[in-house]
């Protein structure tokens, strides 16, 4: 029987991504390199920092050193937790090429695993205060790391949202304002867009979810409502459409770990937050290589 990887959830052209990374990173010559030569050496990562982290980014880090002929031999799980300092896996190969792959398996493996802790983090809040819907990232992501940082999401345990303007239909504020009305919106969308993906419709006020809902939107997100309103408007609607339309409630904007709690309520069914990716505390990494006995 197959055990399941993350890393079988990557597309074909993942591994290009690190490719560029290198050419970002090393345009020229390698002064650095010159001076240490191709010795072997063997380098050992370390997980450092001062809290407890979840190690994600497991394939993007090995193939940076796939890349440049080297091997790693990981000591932890994809998606375990570990305390610092924990020697996390062990990498071999020319010195020179440990040297060239450090600092950019470095990063992308803060940020993941950054993403992961934090993704981790907030959903175990919101289970431990009784919600039993989804916690989901968005798509406020870094221009061309959005692939390493959904993937956190998913290794943290949360919902990555839609990965691009292709994989659902989203209409925002922007969309309904140049259409001239919810309903017009999501007719022009429903018209190109098909059975196939779902329509997630952004309102400001009860009438607005009313409409999306009577026009057949499949998720309302609630925006920038919170408290009782939150509560009330989620309620009274669902009472409204019970028998007669099936939908989720979506709620976004200015979700934090202080007021997590509040908004975690089971009549809304996804918590959508870019708490869990945007100025996300990174893990603390270091590589160092060992000297012979």
């Amino acid at each position: 029987m197959s055990t399941n990887s993350y890393e079988h959830l990557l597309p074909p052209s993942w591994k290009t991504q690190i490719t560029s990374w290198f050419a970002e990173d090393t345009p020229s010559f390698d002064y650095g390199g010159y001076v240490v030569g191709e010795v072997h050496r063997e380098a050992f990562l370390f997980g450092k920092g001062k809290q407890t982290a979840v190690l994600a980014g497991q394939p993007f880090f090995t193939e940076v050193f796939t890349q440049l002929g080297c091997e790693v031999e990981w000591h932890l799980q994809e998606g375990e937790t570990f305390e610092p300092i924990k020697h996390v896996a062990t990498v071999r190969g020319k010195a020179r090429h440990l040297l060239l792959g450090e600092r950019i398996a470095l990063n992308m493996l803060a940020r993941c695993s950054g993403i992961a802790t934090k993704s981790k983090l907030i959903k175990d809040l919101a289970v431990g205060y009784g919600y039993k819907g989804i916690i989901a990232g968005t798509r406020k992501t870094t221009p061309g790391f959005r692939l390493v940082e959904k993937y956190g999401m998913i290794v943290g345990g949360i919902d990555p949202h839609r990965h691009d303007l292709s994989s659902m239909i989203m209409l925002k504020d922007n969309h309904i304002w140049s259409s001239g009305s919810i309903t017009a919106a999501i007719q022009q969308a429903r018209a190109v867009g098909g059975f196939s993906l779902l329509l997630d419709v952004e309102v400001g006020s009860e009438a607005e979810a009313d409409e999306a809902i009577e026009a057949g939107a499949d998720i309302i997100m609630l925006d920038n409502m919170e408290g009782e309103h939150l509560v009330n408007v989620a309620r009274k609607l669902k009472e409204k459409w019970a028998g007669k339309r099936k939908f989720h409630f979506e709620t976004s904007g200015n979700i934090t770990e202080a007021n997590l709690q509040e908004r975690a309520v089971n009549d809304i069914d996804i918590l959508s937050t870019s708490v869990v990716h945007q100025s996300v505390q990174h893990i603390d990494f270091s590589l160092k290589i060992q000297m012979p006995n």
